[in-house]
């Protein structure tokens, strides 16, 4: 166990935060104090990938009970953490993103939601806005759903429209994913499936692993009494076009990993269609490096077929479960371009 794992026995010490690190020292700055300061106990861990600001020497300096493991590269944020996670044996990791604030209290009503089900597998806490607290955030909100076509959205936000939180989604209740920004998880189950795609490089991965939690038996949920502050874009801003090829990449690949054999041929073709419109907005636009990023997304799709092809039949051991929960049986696309819908209320979801 590792220097900051309470010596007093917290109530958190089988739990290891591990924050992924690339060229972040500014964040890890202004947050790791709080990580520390509300760790109840649990290991604090940075993995580092290959920064070349002076990440290293901030810890070493400013903060000396964190933990440090080196990567030899930049593996990005998948890989990086699945080189990261097999060197470290806690039960229970959290996923922290090195762009959160912790709040008082915020680990522990995660960690006894696994303790009193042993199904849960991965549960993040309610996601909130650093620039505005008051606000929902996009990566996780008020727990993570999709839609038949498998564009993932959260209570609390819809496509760009957020809400704010008034209380309406304090309850602890399963949902289709939980938010990589801030996820408690097995070690069990991370083994068990092998952690995260390596080939999404970063964007939908924990999408892509909840979903194969859920076919796999698994549970995965939301508590609302914990929250945490997410600045987020912290590595890619929601306007670069390195964000658009990964996103419309890693959806398209997510819907053919994970679907179902009779649930996957409409979808693809619906999701073909509305990745076209997408597009043609962004050239009628004048956003061309957005128009560019969707087109190569598609060829590198298309282009790694065979490779998408095999990690879905490895993945179908797993399917064990047919009827998940947190899926809205209609388009997200449709309810909120078309009925204009703008909560998650409503919607209506199975």
């Amino acid at each position: 166990m590792g220097p900051n794992a309470a010596a007093t026995g917290g109530a958190c010490a089988d739990v290891a935060i591990v924050i992924l690190n690339w060229n972040g020292a500014g964040f890890l700055a202004r947050f790791l104090p709080g990580v520390l300061a509300h760790a109840d106990g649990a290991r604090v861990i940075v993995a580092d990938n290959a920064s070349t600001d002076d990440s290293i020497e901030l810890l070493a300096r400013d903060f000396p009970t964190v933990e440090l493991l080196l990567l030899e590269r930049n593996f990005g944020f998948c890989e990086g953490y699945n080189q990261a996670l097999a060197q470290v044996d806690s039960p229970f990791f959290v996923l922290l993103n090195s762009d959160v604030e912790v709040t008082l209290g915020w680990l522990r009503p995660l960690r006894g939601l696994l303790e009193a089900n042993p199904r849960i597998a991965a549960v993040q806490p309610k996601v909130l806005a650093h620039a505005d607290p008051t606000l929902f955030e996009h990566a996780g909100g008020g727990g993570g759903y999709l839609d038949r076509l498998a564009y993932p959205f959260c209570r609390g936000r819809l496509f760009d429209t957020l809400e704010k939180d008034l209380g309406q989604y304090d309850d602890p209740r399963p949902v289709a994913w939980a938010s990589g920004a801030c996820v408690l998880l097995r070690r069990a189950a991370w083994l068990e499936l092998g952690g995260f795609e390596p080939a999404f490089f970063a964007h939908m991965e924990e999408i892509d692993f909840c979903w194969r939690l859920q076919n796999a038996g698994h549970e995965v949920w939301y508590h609302g009494g914990s929250a945490v502050h997410h600045v987020g874009g912290g590595t890619l801003p929601k306007t670069n076009p390195r964000k658009t090829y990964l996103n419309f990449r890693n959806g398209l690949a997510l819907l053919y990993k994970n679907a179902a054999p009779g649930e996957l041929l409409g979808p693809m073709f619906q999701r073909l269609v509305l990745d076209g419109v997408a597009g043609l907005r962004f050239l009628l636009a004048g956003e061309f490096g957005n128009f560019r990023a969707v087109l190569r997304a598609h060829f590198s799709f298309y282009g790694k077929l065979g490779y998408w092809r095999a990690r879905r039949a490895a993945a179908r051991p797993h399917l064990r479960v047919r009827d998940r929960t947190g899926v809205y049986n209609g388009s997200l696309v449709w309810a909120y371009f078309a009925r204009g819908k703008r909560k998650f209320s409503e919607l209506r979801l199975k």
